[in-house]
């Protein structure tokens, strides 16, 4: 019997060599208001859910990111239009490295945030 569970990805580690310039530029990208969390063995900054208990999303924590865009590529839904939220990666300190792509489910765009890892901005 094939695994098939209702959420495949459950979680995402983002690494950041800065935490604060990460956590910069993420709140300006996709205008959140991440806070570091210094309450564990390490800080991280938490990505929100609308369902905290049920949502899936994952955090920032002080780490080494692989090489410019060689890691695995996470995508994150924007709060507005894909374009308005390339302007912002641009603005932050990322990289946007590809024009609109065209998928059944909305349209995305390959980035690299400021701490070289692969990301990919959605908008439905």
């Amino acid at each position: 019997m094939s695994f098939t569970p209702e959420n495949f990805t459950v979680w995402s580690e983002i690494p950041a060599a800065d935490i604060d310039r990460a956590i910069g530029f993420y709140n300006e990208v996709f205008n959140l208001d991440l806070k570091k969390d210094e309450s564990g063995p390490n800080p991280m900054a938490m990505f929100p859910t609308k369902e905290p208990a049920t949502g899936v999303a994952g955090h920032i924590y002080p780490g080494k990111p692989a090489a410019d865009g060689a890691g695995p590529t996470v995508h994150f839904a924007c709060p507005d239009k894909l374009e308005d939220a390339l302007e912002r990666v641009k603005k932050a300190g990322g990289k946007v490295l590809s024009d609109a792509i065209s998928i059944p489910a909305g349209r995305f765009a390959y980035c690299l945030d400021t701490e070289g890892n692969s990301i990919g901005v959605f908008s439905a």
